[in-house]
């Protein structure tokens, strides 16, 4: 299956965030960002917090999560 066949629908995963790496619970194709709740494709996924188990889309999100709830909040 292929992002070109009709059928196909985005499907969210559920992902473990590890230090530098993360393991999928349950295979999907995107998470969310926890700030802006914009879909983030697992392919893209480059920022997180380990502390609080969420995804952040971009580097500035991640900044304002951490300027909102400090490291380890």
């Amino acid at each position: 299956m292929n992002l070109f066949d009709k059928a196909f629908a985005p499907v969210e995963a559920q992902i473990r965030y590890l230090d530098g790496d993360y393991v999928v619970l349950k295979p999907g194709t995107f998470v969310r960002c926890a700030i802006t709740g914009k879909p983030i494709p697992i392919d893209e996924l480059f920022y997180w917090s380990v502390d609080r188990q969420e995804a952040y889309a971009d580097a500035v999100v991640a900044n304002e999560a951490f300027e909102r709830f400090g490291l380890g909040a």
